[in-house]
């Protein structure tokens, strides 16, 4: 065997297992839970499809690999249960990172819809959301669509809306909505647009009955003051989210460990923002924010009630 073909083996078993770690913390987190025959199970995905998720990050580009060590990309959507075939929502995609795995994984009998803020709640960011900002947002699904048809097979068939243009005829068709770094803002902006509330609420209409919801959000500590994760600074409290999520209908499945990072200990006045990959911060604390890498995040699953 060369050098590089056992090289590749090596890196996909270690993935394996990290997966394998992961589920079976779920697990823990599920037993834990337990209180009747009910409860909720998490979603398992085969060996088969793990291998197929782990073949694909291993093709895409240096620049999108050197955020895997954080970011745990098969490892997160192996704990989400989702499989090829899936028609999967995922918020706030941005230029698509996530989307560059999911259009391929989820193939041609599958289905990515992305979907972005409304347009109004861009005005709330000030700074750089100016109006020529905003104009060109809105040209933002028909972009991010273009660039979907090129990520793999099914990538023509790739939609994408805001919380507000989500199609009536989506009710009850989504196997799984991810929000992934996605709910801060949202939540932020809500008392002044009711954008979290509105986006949860189609979340629920347009999930099949056992459909999912996937959450990767950076986390604030529960002993902190509740006025640092309100969102604003990016992160959010385990807690809240719990409470979020069961005010809007859905119930707790199960929790992965794989996205925590303890180093990432806020204090007063930080922000996530200082953090890799965007170091908004001064000089002399990039080398410190390096040395901690991304953010600290929960990563939570729960079910359409």
């Amino acid at each position: 065997m060369n050098t590089v073909s056992q090289s590749r083996r090596q890196g996909q078993t270690m993935i394996m297992r990290r997966v394998f770690a992961s589920l079976t913390l779920a697990g823990a987190f599920i037993l834990q839970g337990c209180g009747t025959l009910n409860h909720p199970k998490a979603p398992v995905i085969n060996d088969v499809h793990t291998h197929k998720l782990s073949q694909i990050t291993q093709a895409l580009s240096d620049k999108h690999k050197a955020r895997h060590g954080s970011r745990h990309p098969v490892e997160t959507l192996a704990f989400f249960g989702i499989k090829p075939g899936d028609t999967v929502v995922e918020a706030l995609p941005g230029g698509g990172w996530y989307s560059q795995i999911l259009v391929p994984y989820l193939g041609a009998q599958g289905r990515l819809i992305g979907v972005d803020y409304n347009a109004e709640m861009w005005s709330h960011f000030g700074g750089f959301a100016t109006p020529a900002f905003i104009e060109k947002r809105k040209q933002w699904p028909m972009n991010w669509q273009e660039d979907a048809s090129h990520w793999g097979p099914g990538g023509e068939q790739a939609r994408a809306y805001t919380f507000a243009t989500l199609p009536a005829t989506l009710k009850g068709s989504v196997d799984a909505v991810l929000y992934i770094r996605a709910l801060h803002n949202l939540a932020r902006f809500d008392a002044k647009g009711g954008y979290l509330t509105q986006a949860l609420a189609e979340t629920h209409r347009i999930l099949k009955p056992s459909g999912v919801v996937g959450i990767v959000q950076h986390a604030m500590a529960e002993d902190k003051p509740d006025s640092w994760a309100t969102g604003d600074r990016g992160y959010l409290k385990r807690s809240a989210i719990m409470a979020i999520m069961d005010k809007a209908g859905f119930e707790f499945v199960a929790e992965s460990a794989i996205n925590q990072n303890i180093k990432d200990d806020p204090q007063a006045g930080d922000t996530v923002w200082r953090l890799p990959p965007t170091l908004r911060t001064s000089d002399d604390k990039k080398a410190d924010n390096l040395t901690i890498g991304e953010s600290n995040r929960v990563t939570l699953l729960f079910r359409k009630k």
